[in-house]
This record gives structure tokens, C-alpha cells and sequence, in this order.
């Protein structure tokens, strides 16, 4: 299989999802501005939405959007534990973090990056994501995992969006339960194994 990423995006939380399901998968990197894989072919023809993460199967097949691919990639290794069996409150319970993380906390930033939004706009963006991580660090309290105990790709999800925050210059210190957790996740070794291979060593918290 082939996973398309860009480093520090989203896709960061498929690819840690394959680490640690053990899944070996070939790492495609997808320019996402201009659109272009590193052989200079157009990346539109790979995923008609331009974005990443996308997963080339073995037959062919592509699979988009990160909280499919992660669900899938978990199922395949159900060892692994990584999501909660089909049809369990569980794994409702993981649906609901996702469906969380990915529509309030990940679509939240999407102003922070935009060069051309107005700064009222960036200003009111900014206010929201504060309040949703006010939100999420009063849930971790008292918590190791998002779960429980147990690491789930909703952990690797919200792991990814929130090291943007230090890509924008934010810390953490506001939300200390979200901060021991970012930490929690940063020490695991197969996400220092995906930051080793986006070359984020450095820039990640």
C-alpha cells in the first residue's frame, strides 16, 4: 500500500497509524499547494480532492480521508488495538472523538494558515480554537488516552492537529492536560519513528 502525506498534516496521524498497527506501507509525498508528487506528476490524478492523506491499496483501489483511512488501517490489525471492536459503545465512543477532533478542532485552524484571511477572521478563529481545546483538556484530565488507557488512532488524530499549535507559535501551557498528553504521544517510539521520516524531529513540541 501507498500512503500520500505531506509532512505535518493530517496525514501524519495515518501514518502513525500504520506504525503502530505494524502495517508497512510506502510513503508518497504529495505537494499540497501545488498539486504535484515529488516525480513531478499531478497529484489530482492520485485524489481528485487535492488533499492528503490518500491510501493506493494493493489492487488499486484509493481510499481518502483520514478518519476512513485510520479505521481501516486499524481493522486490519484488530491485535493491535487500536480501535475498538465493530459495533461495541466503544467504538462509538472512538467515532465520537473522531467525528469531534475532525469537524471542531481540525477545521478550526484552517484560518490560522491562510495568508490572505482577514485578521478579524483569524482573530475569531483563534478565540473558537481556544475554546475547543478548553473543551478537549477538560476531558483528558485524569486521563492517559482520550479512551482510557489504551492508545487509539483518535489519540494519533488529535496528537497531530494539536502540534500545529506550535507551528503557530501557541503553547501549550494554558491546557496542561492536553500538554502531558501532547508529550505522552510525542514519547511513543512509532511516532518519533513517523516524525523521524517527515522530517519534523525538530519542529515538533
Amino acid at each position: 500500500m501507498q500512503l500520500y502525506f505531506s509532512p505535518g498534516a493530517c496525514s501524519l496521524a495515518s501514518h502513525i497509524t500504520a506504525l503502530e498497527a505494524g502495517i508497512p506501507v510506502k510513503l508518497e509525498r504529495a505537494d499540497t499547494k501545488t498539486k504535484k508528487l515529488v516525480d513531478g506528476s499531478d497529484y489530482y490524478a492520485v485524489n481528485s480532492k487535492g488533499a492528503v492523506p490518500a491510501l493506493k491499496l494493493d489492487d488499486g483501489q484509493v481510499l481518502t480521508e483520514g478518519v476512513a483511512i485510520m479505521q481501516f488501517l486499524a481493522d486490519k490489525k484488530p491485535e493491535s488495538k487500536l480501535a475498538p471492536a465493530a459495533g461495541s459503545l466503544e467504538r462509538y465512543r472512538l467515532q465520537e472523538w473522531l467525528n469531534y477532533i475532525t469537524s471542531e478542532v481540525h477545521k478550526t485552524y484552517s484560518p490560522l494558515w491562510n495568508p490572505n484571511a482577514d485578521p478579524k477572521v483569524k482573530e475569531y478563529a483563534l478565540a473558537n480554537l481556544e475554546k475547543k481545546l478548553d473543551w478537549v483538556n477538560g476531558q483528558l484530565v485524569g486521563k492517559k488516552y482520550l479512551l482510557g488507557d489504551n492508545f487509539t488512532i483518535a489519540d494519533a488524530y488529535l496528537y497531530t492537529v494539536t502540534n500545529w499549535s506550535f507551528f503557530l507559535g501557541m503553547n501549550l501551557d494554558k491546557w496542561p492536560a492536553l500538554k502531558e498528553f501532547h508529550a505522552r504521544v510525542a514519547a511513543r517510539p512509532k511516532v518519533q519513528e513517523a516524525l523521524e521520516a517527515e522530517g519534523l524531529n525538530k519542529k515538533a513540541a
